[in-house]
């Protein structure tokens, strides 16, 4: 038994809610699925209702559950904090799944400040599945508990990483917002080029292919999901912001700013402005520097498209 005898899943008809509750039960917890509009197919198996203003049925199931997780909307989550923390019994372990923490701490500050609490971000879609993959997670307030759910995502394979709420908005604002933005503007920029994607996957070199793959990979997803991760995190516009600040300044680098008389002069200022940037990016990554370009080899040989024996990469 993993120390939930029973479990409440709060949206457990999606897509990570389904992850969780999927595990759960594989440790052999009874755990019951609650949403407001399960798909057909799930109905017979979930209870339909309202966290943020649970009925006799869902009160009572909250005062059981030796785990409520929930895996829903921030604005749903937050509103849910005050309702389900008094009906839930002491010892109780509260879990959550968003992407952003910092407003998660002020409820749970104004309402719960005595309860068990963890985040939990799986940093993957659900569908990639959870082994060797990493889990974000924020600790409001440690407890048998939250060691009981760490250890059950480390027996699936996952690799449960603690942050603090800073952190981890902090982080996220990068590894999320800004991966998203860099790879869904670079798709706005191939729209007005107005290039054929038809010849560019035919020419093009490993980098490029990539990138298309991320983009390919991104449009298959939500769109309300990924605005979502731009919108709530509080740190999401300052990363877009040093975005367009550092393409504006290799533009400018490069000689888009110079007129075009000078090309050769900008040229040659590029180049050399290239080499400082450079070393200041390498410095960045540091010793995990050969570790990721081994990676990146490891990403070429899987569309062949790379010369493993040391050509230059374009």
């Amino acid at each position: 038994m993993n120390g939930f005898a029973r479990s409440v899943v709060v949206g457990g008809s999606g897509a990570v809610g389904g992850m969780f509750t999927g595990l759960l039960r594989e440790a052999g917890s009874r755990t019951l699925v609650v949403d407001v509009a399960p798909p057909p197919k799930e109905r017979d198996v979930c209870l339909v209702a309202d966290i943020t203003a649970p009925g006799p049925e869902l009160a009572a199931a909250l005062g059981r559950a030796d785990l409520v997780l929930l895996a829903v909307h921030e604005a749903v989550a937050l509103k849910a904090v005050a309702p389900v923390t008094r009906l839930m019994r002491p010892g109780a372990l509260l879990a959550d799944t968003l992407s952003v923490r910092t407003g998660m701490a002020a409820q749970l500050a104004a309402h719960a400040p005595d309860v068990e609490h963890v985040g939990l971000n799986p940093m993957f879609a659900p569908a990639a599945g959870m082994a060797g993959r990493p889990v974000a997670a924020v600790v409001t307030r440690d407890g048998c508990g939250v060691a009981a759910l760490l250890r059950l995502i480390e027996r699936a394979g996952g690799r449960p990483v603690r942050l603090s709420a800073e952190e981890h908005d902090r982080t996220t604002a990068a590894t999320q917002a800004l991966t998203h933005a860099v790879i869904v503007s670079f798709g706005l920029a191939l729209a007005q080029l107005g290039v054929d994607l038809r010849t560019l996957t035919a020419t093009a070199p490993p980098p490029h292919q990539v990138l298309l793959a991320l983009l390919a990979r991104v449009l298959g997803g939500r769109p309300e999901v990924y605005g979502e991760i731009q919108w709530s995190n509080p740190r999401a516009a300052s990363a877009r912001r040093a975005l367009a600040d550092a393409l504006r300044s290799f533009a400018s680098l490069v000689g888009d700013d110079h007129d075009l008389g000078d090309e050769d002069d900008a040229g040659h200022q590029g180049a050399t402005g290239l080499d400082g940037v450079f070393e200041e990016l390498s410095r960045l990554m540091g010793p995990e520097l050969a570790a990721h370009q081994d990676h990146c080899r490891e990403l070429f040989r899987t569309i062949h498209r790379t010369d493993d024996e040391g050509e230059t990469d374009r």
